[in-house]
C-alpha cells in the first residue's frame, strides 16, 4: 500500500495490540539528528533509548530537509505495513522523547476533550519539574548539543539559530494553551488550579530567560564576526600587529579590572572606573553579554599565565573509544556537505577536549609541586635510617608501587582518581583491584615513612581499607568519566582544590590551614576575629614551613586594626602558649620580629600590644636577647612613644624584664630607666613605675647586693645635690621623684634586714606563730611592695617579725650589718637632708613626712622608739639655747620640727604617743614664742596635722595650753595659730572650743594679744555659716573699731584693714555690705586727718589693698554711692600727697565705679520698658497657646488659625 493511503492515526486503544519492531530507517541518520542534543560524537554518552520503540529510533528533527515530524513518522509506519496500528501511548512517548512538547500538549488536550486520557501525558504535564530540567543550559547550548562541549561551525550555528528563533516564536504563541486546561478536574484538593498556574508562570519566566540568553548568544556571535576574516589573517601572519580589542572583550576586561580593584580595597579608584564606564553594570557578569561562564579573577590569571603550556607543542595523544564498525553502514556515504559539517564538529569537539586536558594537566602539575613540598617536609621529619628503609621497600613487592602515591598518602582525593589512572579498556573489576593495590602500596610507604606515629598509620590504614561496591556492568571507563562529569564539581580553582582534598594526617591539616587561613581572615568580621586566634596559633606552631609560619604570625599581630583590652589579652595569651610550645629559639626567630615591625605603628593599640608582648614573652626568651634586644626595644618606646598607655605598658614590661635579667652589667641601664620612668609627665606611667618597675629592680639589686651600697645611696646623693643647687629655687618635682623612689624601696630594705639578720637561720615555721596585725604595715601600693610577697609567705614573715622584735628588744644589733647601715648611715643622712629643706614649702614637708611615717611603720614600733626618735631628739634639744633669736636659723625653725612631729610622732596612735606629740608641740610653741623666733615650723606642723580631723582635738588642746599660758608671747602665738586651725575644723568645734578661746584672748590685758585674735575672727567670718556665731564675732570686731580705747591703736587698725581685705571678697555679703564697707569708709576718713605721715602711709597702703580686693565684688548702687566711692575719694586724697603712682590707679577705679552707677540708672529705665513689653508679649503668647489648644479634633483646622479674617 502506498504511503499516502495510510492513516497514521489508525491506532488501537490497547497497548497490547502494538507490535514492537524496528524499521529499516535505523541507518538513516543525519548530522542534524546528532545535533538535537544526543550526539554521536566519540566523547558524548550514548543516546538513551526506551525498550519499546515503535517508531524509528532515529531522532528525527525539524531540520531534516524540511520534512515535518509527523510526515516522517507516517512514512516510517507506511514502509512496514498498511495494517500496522500504533498505540496512542507509543505516539505520546515518541513526541515527548523528541521534545515535541506543544504537539504532545495538543494531543493531550484533544484526548481530554474526548474523555480518553493518557496517564503518560497527564503525569508529564502535571509535573513542573519536566519544565525545569534544562533551565541551567542556555538554548544555544542545547541546540548545539555535542555532549559536554564542542561548538559547531558558524554556518551550522547560523542555520540552527534561524530555525530556533522561528520555533521559539511559534512556541511562545502557543504557551497560552496551558491556561485553557482545566487542571482542577484532576486535583486532589481544591487548590490545584492556583498551584498549576504558578507553575505555568514559572515556565513562562524560564522561557523568557532562555530567550534573553539566546539573544546574548546572538550578540556573542555577532561580536565574533565583526572583524573580517582577511584582517584576522593579517593579524595572525604579523604577530607584531596587535589585533584591536573587541567590544565584548573590553566589557569583560572592565568587569575583571573592577572586581580586582574592589577586592584589594581600591574603592575610590573603582568608583572612578565605574563612572567612566557608566554603560556597564559591574555587579552582574551577564551584563557583559558573553554567553560563557565568568572567568577567574585577574590574580588567578596572572599566577597561571607563567604555567601555561607552550604553544609550539608538536603532538598531543588523544584516545577515543570509537570504532568504525560501530557506526552505521552508510555513515561514510553521506552527502559531502553533511560530511564536512560533521568533520568540523568533531574537530572542534576534539580541540575543546584538548583544552580541557591541558587545563587538567596544569592543575595536576600544581598538585605535583605541592606534593613535592609535602614530601620534603616529611623527609625532614624522618630520621635518615627510616628514610633508607623507605627507599628500599617499594619496588620489590609490586610493580605498581613504583609510582608515588597521590598526595604522598596525606590526602584523600574525591575527584575520580581511579578513572584517570586506569586505561580505557580495563573493566570496572580490574579498576577496583588496581585501586586497592595502589592504596595498599601507599599505606606501606606511609607506614615506613612515619614509624613514630602510630595514630597516623592507623588512620591511614583504616582509610586505605575503604572499598566501594562496584556495579556488575560492562561500561567503558571513559563513559564512566563522561557520566560523572555531569556532577558539577569545581576542582580547578584554589578553593575547589582545597575542598576536593581531605587531609588525613596532622601535618596535612596544618598545611591546609596554612593555605586557607590567609584567605579566611580578611572576610571575618573585625568584632569576631579573635575567634580565629586559636586556629592561627595552632597552625603557626605546627606548620613545617618557616615562611608560612611567619605569614601566620604576621596575620596574628595584624588580626585586628585597633584591638581592645580583651582582644589584646587573648592575643597575648596565645603568644605565651605559642612560646611555651616552640621554645626560646623559635620565639626569638618568629615572634620578636613581629614585635619589632610594629614598634612604630600608627595606632597606639598596636604599639601597646607590642609593649605588653615584650613583657609576656620575657620568661620564654633566651637570656641574651632578654637583656639586649628586648631591653633596647622597650627603652626606645619609653623614650619616644607619645601615648601614655603605651609607656605605662612599657614600664610594666620593663619591670618583668628586671625580674628575669641576670646580667650584672645592666644595673646602670636599669637605674637610668628607673629615673626616666619616674620623670615621665604622665601620672599613669609614674604609678606603674612605683607598682612594678621599682619593686622588681629592687629585688634584682638585693640579689646583686647593690640595694644598700649603690641604689639608695645614689638617690640620697641626688637629693643632696638637688638641695645644693636649689638655694635660689628648689626643683620640687625632682625632689618628689627621688624621695618617692626611696619610699618605694622601704619594703625591699626591710626585707633585706630580715633576710640578713642573725636570727634568719633560726626561723622555723613549725609551732604556733602569732598572726600579723592588719595595721602592722602600711597599705602597699601593689602586691610587689608587700613585705610578705618579697619574703615568700605571710607565715614566714610572721616568724621573722617575732624574731626581729625579740632581737631588737633583748639582744641588740651586734653583727647585724644591714640594720647598722640603716641606723648609722641612712637615718643620719636623711635627717640631715630634712634640716636643709625650706620649711615654708608645704609640698616638701608633706613628702618627707610621708616618707618617715612609712619608714617607721614598716620597721616597727620598737625600731622607731629605740633608733629613730633618739636621733631626732638629740638634734631637737628643746631649750632656748637651740634657738638663735637674732639670726633665726635655729634647728627649731627648720623643717625638722614638722617632719618629726607629723612623720615620726604620729606613726602610732596610742595614749602615750599622743601625749608625747602634745608635749612636743607645746614645748616648741613655748620655746619659739619666748625666743621671738619665726613660727614657720610650728605653722607647718599645724597645717600638716590639721589636714587630718583625727588630730583636731589634740591641736586644740595644745592651743588651750597657750591661751592660759602666763607669758603674753605664748598667748599671742596661740591666738595666731587659731587662724590656721579654723579652716579645717567643723563648726561645732569652732563654736565650742575656738570662739570661747578667742573671746578670752580678746579681753587679755595685753593689747598685743587682743590684736593677735583679729585674723582668727576674720577667718571665722569667712568660713562659718552659723548666724549666731557670726553675730558674736561681728560684735567683737565692732568693739575693736568703736571702743574709744582703740582709737589711737595704729597696729589694731592695720590688722583690721588687712583682715577686711583678705576675708571681704569671700565673706557673707550681708557682713560685707553692713559692716566691712562702712567701717573702711570711716577708717579712710580718719586717715585724712592723720598727722603722723608714717602712720598715714601705712593705713593708706592697707586701705588701697583692701579696696582693690573688694572692687571685684558685687556692690549695690546705694553702697557704691554712700560708702565705696566716698572711701575711694578719701583714699585718693591721701595718695595724691603720699604716693602719686597709686593716685593714678585710684582715679581710674573711681571713674569705672561712676560709669557703673550711670549705666545702672540707664539700665533700670530700659528695664522698666522691657518689662512692660514682656508683659504684653506674655499676654499675646497666652492667647495664642489657648487658641492652639482648642485644635484637638482635626489637624486640618490648624490652617484656619492663620487665615486672614474677611
Amino acid at each position: 500500500m502506498a504511503a499516502g493511503n495510510v492513516n497514521p492515526f489508525n491506532v488501537s486503544d490497547s497497548e497490547e495490540e502494538a507490535e514492537h519492531r524496528q524499521d529499516g530507517a535505523d541507518s538513516e541518520r543525519s548530522p542534524s539528528d546528532e545535533a538535537q542534543g544526543h550526539s554521536l560524537g566519540p566523547f558524548s554518552p550514548p543516546a538513551y533509548s526506551e525498550p519499546a520503540v515503535l517508531l524509528s529510533s532515529t531522532r528525527t528533527s525539524p531540520s531534516v530537509d524540511g520534512i515535518p515530524a509527523s510526515a516522517a513518522a507516517v512514512a516510517g509506519i507506511g514502509v512496514g505495513s498498511a495494517e500496522t496500528r500504533v498505540s496512542l501511548d507509543a505516539i505520546a512517548a515518541q513526541l515527548l522523547r523528541d521534545q515535541y512538547i506543544l504537539t504532545a500538549l495538543e494531543l493531550h488536550t484533544e484526548l481530554l476533550e474526548a474523555g480518553r486520557e493518557l496517564p503518560r501525558l497527564r503525569d508529564y504535564f502535571s509535573n513542573p519539574g519536566n519544565f525545569e530540567r534544562q533551565s541551567g543550559t542556555p538554548p544555544a547550548c542545547k541546540e548545539q548539543g555535542v555532549g559536554p562541549g564542542g561548538p559547531l561551525t558558524a554556518q551550522v550555528q547560523d542555520r540552527k539559530r534561524r530555525k530556533r528563533d522561528a520555533h521559539t516564536r511559534y512556541r511562545a504563541g502557543s504557551i497560552s494553551t496551558l491556561d485553557s486546561l482545566d487542571f482542577a478536574r484532576y486535583s486532589d484538593d481544591g487548590n490545584r488550579e492556583s498551584d498549576e498556574r504558578v507553575a505555568v508562570l514559572e515556565f513562562e519566566l524560564r522561557k523568557a530567560k532562555e530567550t534573553i540568553q539566546a539573544l546574548r548568544a546572538n550578540l556573542t556571535q555577532a561580536a565574533e564576526c565583526e572583524i573580517p576574516s582577511q584582517e584576522r589573517k593579517n593579524y595572525k601572519s604579523s604577530p607584531e600587529i596587535q589585533e584591536p580589542i573587541r567590544p565584548l572583550e573590553k566589557r569583560a576586561l572592565n568587569f575583571l579590572v573592577n572586581e580586582y580593584l574592589l577586592k584589594n580595597e581600591y574603592k575610590l579608584t573603582s568608583i572612578t572606573f565605574s563612572d567612566e564606564n557608566d554603560d556597564q553594570d559591574f555587579e552582574l557578569w551577564d551584563d557583559v553579554g558573553l554567553n560563557i561562564p565568568k572567568p577567574p579573577d585577574l590574580l588567578h590569571v596572572y599566577r597561571n599565565c607563567g604555567n601555561s603550556l607552550p604553544l609550539n607543542m608538536n603532538t598531543v595523544d588523544v584516545a577515543v573509544s570509537v570504532d568504525p564498525s560501530d557506526l552505521p553502514g552508510d555513515y561514510f556515504s553521506q552527502e559531502p556537505v553533511q560530511q564536512t559539517e560533521q568533520q568540523q564538529e568533531v574537530v572542534q569537539e576534539l580541540e575543546y577536549q584538548i583544552s580541557l586536558l591541558n587545563t587538567e594537566k596544569q592543575s595536576l602539575a600544581e598538585q605535583i609541586k605541592k606534593l613535592q613540598s609535602d614530601i620534603q617536609a616529611l623527609q625532614r621529619n624522618v630520621s635518615s635510617e627510616t628514610t633508607t628503609v623507605m627507599k628500599s621497600t617499594p619496588s620489590k613487592q609490586d610493580p605498581l608501587c613504583d609510582k608515588p602515591p597521590l598526595d604522598n598518602g596525606q590526602y584523600l582525593d574525591i575527584r575520580g582518581v581511579t578513572e584517570t589512572d586506569s586505561p580505557p579498556d580495563v573493566n570496572a573489576t580490574k579498576t577496583s583491584t588496581t585501586t586497592t593495590t595502589t592504596t595498599d602500596c601507599t599505606e606501606s610507604i606511609t607506614t615506613a615513612t612515619q614509624p613514630h606515629s602510630k595514630l597516623k598509620s592507623q588512620s591511614q590504614r583504616s582509610k586505605s581499607a575503604v572499598l566501594f561496591d562496584q556495579p556488575n556492568r560492562n561500561l567503558s571507563p571513559v563513559f564512566h568519566q563522561a557520566l560523572l562529569s555531569f556532577c558539577r564539581m569545581s576542582a580547578d580553582s584554589r578553593l575547589g582544590s582545597e575542598v576536593s582534598r581531605i587531609a588525613d594526617s596532622e601535618q596535612s591539616v596544618m598545611l591546609m590551614l596554612g593555605r586557607c587561613l590567609p584567605h579566611i581572615v580578611p572576610n571575618v568580621l573585625l568584632a569576631k576575629r579573635e575567634e580565629l586566634i586559636p586556629l592561627i596559633l595552632c597552625t603557626a606552631c605546627l606548620h613545617p614551613e618557616p615562611k608560612e609560619r611567619d605569614q601566620l604570625l604576621h596575620i596574628l599581630f595584624n588580626l585586628i586594626k585597633r584591638p581592645d583590652d580583651e582582644q589584646r589579652q587573648m592575643i597575648l595569651t596565645g603568644c605565651v602558649a605559642f612560646a611555651r610550645h616552640v621554645g626560646p629559639t623559635r620565639v626569638e626567630a618568629e615572634l620578636l620580629p613581629q614585635c619589632w615591625e610594629q614598634i612604630n605603628h600608627k595606632y597606639p593599640e598596636r604599639r601597646l600590644l607590642v609593649a605588653e608582648a615584650c613583657g609576656a614573652l620575657a620568661p620564654y626568651l633566651p637570656k641574651e636577647i632578654r637583656s639586649s634586644l628586648v631591653l633596647s626595644m622597650l627603652q626606645q618606646m619609653l623614650a619616644e612613644d607619645k601615648a601614655d598607655m603605651v609607656r605605662e605598658a612599657v614600664v610594666k614590661s620593663l619591670g618583668i624584664i628586671m625580674g628575669y635579667i641576670d646580667d650584672a652589667d645592666k644595673y646602670s641601664q636599669g637605674f637610668e630607666l628607673m629615673l626616666l620612668s619616674l620623670g615621665d609627665p604622665s601620672e599613669r606611667v609614674v604609678s606603674a613605675t612605683h607598682q612594678v618597675f621599682i619593686p622588681a629592680f629592687a629585688a634584682w639589686c638585693t640579689e646583686l647586693g647593690n640595694l644598700q651600697s649603690q641604689l639608695m645611696p645614689s638617690l640620697l646623693t641626688r637629693i643632696e645635690k638637688l638641695l645644693k643647687q636649689g638655694e635660689y629655687g628648689l626643683d620640687e618635682h625632682k625632689l618628689h621623684m627621688y624621695l618617692s623612689a626611696l619610699q618605694s624601696l622601704i619594703p625591699a630594705l626591710f626585707a633585706v634586714l630580715l633576710q640578713n639578720a642573725p636570727f634568719t637561720s633560726r626561723a622555723n615555721l613549725q609551732g604556733d606563730v602569732p598572726p600579723i596585725e592588719v595595721t602592722r604595715f602600711p597599705r602597699p601600693v601593689s602586691p610587689l611592695q608587700d613585705v610578705a610577697t618579697i619574703v615568700g609567705s605571710r607565715e614566714q614573715l610572721a616568724v621573722l617579725l617575732q624574731l626581729y622584735d625579740h632581737q631588737l628588744q633583748h639582744e641588740g644589733t651586734t653583727g647585724w650589718d644591714s640594720l647598722l647601715w640603716v641606723v648609722n648611715q641612712f637615718l643620719p643622712q636623711i635627717i640631715e637632708i630634712v634640716g636643709r629643706i625650706n620649711v615654708t614649702s608645704s609640698t616638701c614637708v608633706h613628702e618627707f613626712s610621708r616618707f618617715f611615717w612609712r619608714l617607721c611603720r614598716t620597721f616597727g614600733k620598737i625600731f622607731t622608739n629605740t633608733k629613730v626618735k633618739p636621733q631626732f631628739q638629740e638634734i631637737l634639744r628643746l631649750s632656748e639655747e637651740n634657738v638663735d633669736a637674732t639670726a633665726g636659723n635655729g634647728i627649731l625653725t627648720k623643717a625638722t620640727v614638722p617632719i618629726y612631729a607629723t612623720g615620726v610622732l604620729t606613726c602610732y596612735n596610742q595614749e602615750e604617743d599622743r601625749k608625747l606629740l602634745v608635749g612636743f608641740l607645746e614645748d616648741v610653741m613655748t620655746t619659739l614664742s619666748l625666743s621671738h623666733a619665726p613660727l614657720d615650723s610650728l605653722k607647718a606642723s599645724f597645717v600638716e596635722l590639721g589636714a587630718n580631723p583625727a588630730y583636731h582635738e589634740l591641736l586644740l588642746t595644745v592651743l588651750w595650753y597657750g591661751v592660759v599660758h602666763t607669758s603674753a608671747l605664748v598667748r599671742c602665738t596661740a591666738a595666731r595659730m587659731f587662724e590656721l586651725l579654723v579652716k579645717g575644723v567643723n563648726e561645732t568645734l569652732v563654736a565650742q572650743r575656738v570662739v570661747p578661746a578667742l573671746i578670752t584672748l580678746s579681753s587679755d590685758p595685753e593689747i598685743s594679744v587682743r590684736i593677735s585674735t583679729i585674723p582668727a575672727f576674720g577667718t571665722i567670718m569667712e568660713t562659718v555659716t552659723q548666724k549666731e556665731l557670726l553675730e558674736r564675732v561681728k560684735m567683737q570686731l565692732a568693739s575693736f573699731l568703736e571702743d574709744p580705747q582703740y582709737q589711737d591703736q595704729h597696729s589694731l587698725h592695720m590688722e583690721i584693714i588687712k583682715t577686711f581685705g583678705r576675708v571681704g571678697p569671700n565673706a557673707e555679703p550681708r557682713f560685707r555690705d553692713e559692716f566691712v564697707l562702712p567701717h573702711l569708709h570711716k577708717l579712710a576718713l580718719c586717715n585724712n586727718q592723720q598727722t603722723v605721715e608714717s602712720k598715714r602711709i601705712d593705713i593708706a597702703t592697707q586701705l588701697f589693698e583692701a579696696y582693690s580686693a573688694l572692687s571685684c565684688c558685687f556692690i549695690s548702687e546705694e553702697l557704691m554711692v554712700n560708702h565705696f566711692l566716698p572711701g575711694l575719694r578719701c583714699l585718693r586724697t591721701d595718695m595724691e600727697q603720699l604716693s602719686p603712682e597709686h593716685e593714678v590707679i585710684l582715679s581710674s577705679m573711681i571713674k569705672e565705679c561712676e560709669i557703673k552707677v550711670e549705666n545702672k540708672g540707664i539700665g533700670e529705665a530700659q528695664g522698666s520698658i522691657s518689662i512692660a513689653a514682656s508683659l504684653v508679649g506674655e499676654d499675646a503668647k497666652t492667647k495664642f497657646l489657648s487658641k492652639m489648644g482648642q485644635l484637638t479634633t482635626s489637624g486640618a483646622m490648624l490652617a484656619n488659625v492663620f487665615q486672614r479674617k474677611k
